[in-house]
């Protein structure tokens, strides 16, 4: 509902991001009612009557200082998402979909996320991936542009649905050769602009498509 929270770092502005405020749900939030606000904690612009989720910052704050190469972080908690963090094989390559995350972090759960002194343990794990499973807890991404980010996300969600899936057959799964997998994992990162898989290709389609439904997202 409002309890998932995702952040892009305000152009031109290392240490400041906008974020989406605690308490509004993802169809009523537009442009004008992200909340800017610093690395620090300091809110420097919010038109809304909500303010920003603890968790929400102590985990977009870590990375937007940490990852200067990223400018968009997501982080959600869904059903397939939870239900992988919660399993001790982490997320299996057992698709093509799923393959794309042959390699991520993860994340040990400590209890709800809004203590600061996790942010240190927090990009210690995350390194250099734009994929992490948060242990018991749901998923979290970053991308260099809004559209890789959503990217990500959308293909992450998807294998965790695929894998939820597979496993709930209860049948021995096909598992492909060590260097087919490599090879696939390392074709499907982002920066493969064959593939389209930075999401130069499906962000545009999605504003479109959302532009039809309602484009109030816009204010």
């Amino acid at each position: 509902m409002i309890a998932n929270h995702i952040s892009c770092r305000v152009p031109g502005q290392d240490n400041q991001f906008l974020i989406n405020p605690y308490g509004m749900l993802y169809e009523e939030i537009n442009a004008s009612s992200l909340v800017k606000i610093d690395v620090d904690g300091n809110v420097l612009l919010n038109a809304s009557d909500y303010g920003v989720n603890a968790a929400g910052f102590v985990i977009h704050s870590a990375i937007h200082t940490a990852r200067h190469d990223v400018d968009c972080v997501a982080h959600t908690h869904t059903v397939a998402g939870m239900a992988v963090s919660a399993m001790e094989c982490g997320l299996l390559p057992v698709a093509q979909t799923c393959m794309r995350f042959l390699h991520v972090a993860y994340h040990d759960f400590e209890g709800i996320a809004d203590d600061p002194a996790e942010r240190e343990r927090l990009i210690a794990h995350l390194g250099n991936h734009d994929a992490m499973v948060l242990c018991n807890h749901g998923l979290l991404v970053v991308g260099k542009t809004i559209a890789t980010a959503f990217n990500t996300l959308f293909r992450m969600e998807r294998a965790c649905e695929v894998q939820v899936a597979a496993l709930s057959c209860k049948t021995k799964l096909i598992k492909p050769s060590e260097r087919i997998l490599e090879d696939t994992y390392n074709r499907m990162r982002p920066g493969d602009n064959a593939l389209g898989l930075s999401g130069e290709l499906a962000w545009p389609a999605l504003l479109r498509k959302l532009d039809r439904v309602d484009p109030s997202y816009r204010n």
